[in-house]
């Protein structure tokens, strides 16, 4: 059965890096993948087509899809919206919710070729494979009530820290059965000595802990995690936590890698649908010029291949080619280093897919 692919190149650098991304998708078709890919509009770009950042035609098409290949949404230009409701962020943000994806994939890996690109030393981050499992559809970028009013003379700005128990069991399953197949350590990261709601996230994980027995369950405060992920991140094998601290971390973790650029991301629902993008933003600097990296989208495709379309083999594929690639030498500027041959954002394109066709 044909299954659908959409692809949503988005905003500043997004168009350059799904398009190599979208060759590989096509070389996979080639190898026989049963997929009809499609293009739509979201962020700043659809906002500027249709007044909205996250258009009808757009979330008709993401439903029928089985996999979303996002590049990334927003950049000055949009800043100046007064509507925050239509600023290109909040389209990515109702995709996620209107999708049910609540389930965040971030694999933190350093590849050996660019152990030295990290800001850590070499021996703190060689072999480092870390899977950060992040709830995407709670805490307190979802909760209500939220806002800004006037209190006793003067502006308040406020949010909600919420989670319900089925909330937090959920995305706890997705992260404990990653953990079943990886290394079999889950640390769940939360602040219980001080928010309620994080009490909560704590009693609930331990209360599914003993369906698990084979992984390893352990708490800690996100301040530590923080602390602990640039004194010792090998420790780590499986993290799961909210969405806020797991946006943070995430972010954090992404730079002991040596570059965010290289970091693909997979948000899943509970059927297996996923949206597939890499970790950075949309670079509006570098928009255009043809030397933005687009490693961390040619991985998401794998992701995608591996979690929503159960073609694991050429995820395989891709992720040997990536690799090969960087034996070669070959580096876009955020990762190049003395040695190194610095190549363009499609000449990055050219070279993956022909190890890959090559394999």
């Amino acid at each position: 059965m044909t299954q659908k692919i959409l692809v949503l190149p988005g905003d500043g650098i997004g168009p350059e890096i799904t398009a190599q991304a979208s060759r590989i998708l096509a070389a996979c078709q080639a190898r026989g993948l049963d997929v009809e890919i499609e293009e739509g509009l979201l962020g700043g770009g659809a906002y500027d087509a249709h007044g909205e950042p996250l258009p009808a035609e757009t979330l008709e098409k993401a439903r029928a899809a089985r996999g979303i290949l996002l590049g990334a949404v927003g950049g000055p230009k949009w800043d100046t919206i007064e509507d925050l409701a239509k600023r290109p962020e909040k389209g990515l943000l109702g995709l996620r919710k209107e999708l049910g994806l609540f389930g965040n994939l971030r694999p933190a890996i350093t590849y050996p070729q660019l152990a030295e690109a990290s800001s850590l030393k070499r021996e703190l981050v060689a072999g480092l494979d870390i899977m950060i499992v992040r709830e995407l559809t709670g805490g307190i970028y979802f909760g209500q009530p939220r806002g800004i009013e006037e209190r006793d003379g003067q502006r308040v700005g406020f949010n909600t820290y919420v989670y319900s128990e089925s909330e937090i069991e959920r995305i706890g399953r997705v992260a404990f059965e990653l953990a079943q197949k990886r290394g079999r350590k889950l640390c769940s990261v939360d602040k219980a000595n001080v928010l309620e709601a994080t009490i909560l996230w704590r009693e609930v994980m331990e209360r599914l802990a003993p369906e698990y027995p084979d992984v390893e369950l352990s708490h800690m405060y996100v301040d530590n995690a923080a602390m602990q992920l640039v004194r010792e991140p090998k420790q780590f094998d499986v993290v799961v936590t909210g969405n806020m601290f797991g946006d943070i971390l995430s972010d954090a973790a992404a730079m002991l890698t040596g570059s965010i650029g290289m970091l693909p991301s997979a948000s899943l629902n509970e059927s297996g649908q996923g949206m597939y993008e890499p970790c950075h933003g949309s670079a509006p600097d570098i928009a255009g010029q043809n030397v933005a990296n687009p490693l961390a989208t040619i991985l998401s495709v794998a992701m995608m291949l591996r979690y929503s379309l159960d073609a694991p083999a050429l995820a395989a594929q891709i992720e040997e080619a990536v690799g090969k690639v960087l034996d070669e030498g070959l580096r876009t500027a955020d990762i190049a280093s003395e040695g190194t041959r610095t190549v363009s954002t499609s000449e990055m394109g050219d070279a993956v897919l022909a190890a890959f066709e090559a394999l």
